[in-house]
């Protein structure tokens, strides 16, 4: 399934809970990207970026990722944009049309971290599968009734 995030505000982009790829780093940390193709046009001045990028670039990031397979694919009259398949089925597609070699760089490589789950706006910073029941700690909880009643009394009367 394509994740298109162009302009994410919050009416586009899902919220949810942070999740993480299970077991991932416990031996060894695995590159969740699988395969990455460029395609662009040869002649379009849209496509100059991903033309330059492939040129000067490319090799240097396969160099460095040799985990990741990398295609090119020039066909005439198509958008420039940047394919990236994860371990997990997702697809992820990135416009690359009027960009520069360096703007493309970063997007390949801020790709290349991404666990390949979708992008969410995350409700809370801390989540658990497992809610305790007993409730939420606070100051009062182990504390007698009447030193709970006598010390919320005084904590009002300091705060008038």
């Amino acid at each position: 399934m394509a994740n298109h995030i162009v302009g994410a505000t919050g009416r586009t982009v899902t919220s949810g809970f942070l999740k993480s790829v299970l077991q991932n780093g416990v031996g060894r940390y695995v590159f969740q990207l699988q395969r990455i193709t460029l395609k662009f046009c040869k002649a379009s001045g849209q496509s100059r970026g991903v033309r330059d990028y492939v040129e000067n670039h490319l090799l240097d990031f396969a160099a460095v990722n040799p985990g990741v397979v990398v295609y090119v694919t020039p066909k005439p009259q198509i958008h420039a944009r940047v394919v990236a398949e994860y371990l997990n089925g997702e697809i992820h597609t990135v416009f690359l049309d009027k960009k520069s070699a360096e703007e493309i760089q970063q997007h390949v490589q801020s790709l290349v971290w991404r666990s390949g789950q979708p992008l969410v706006r995350l409700r809370k910073t801390q989540h658990s599968e497992n809610p305790s029941i007993q409730g939420q700690w606070t100051p009062f909880t182990n504390r007698p009734s009447n030193t709970t009643a006598a010390l919320e009394e005084k904590l009002k009367s300091l705060a008038k």
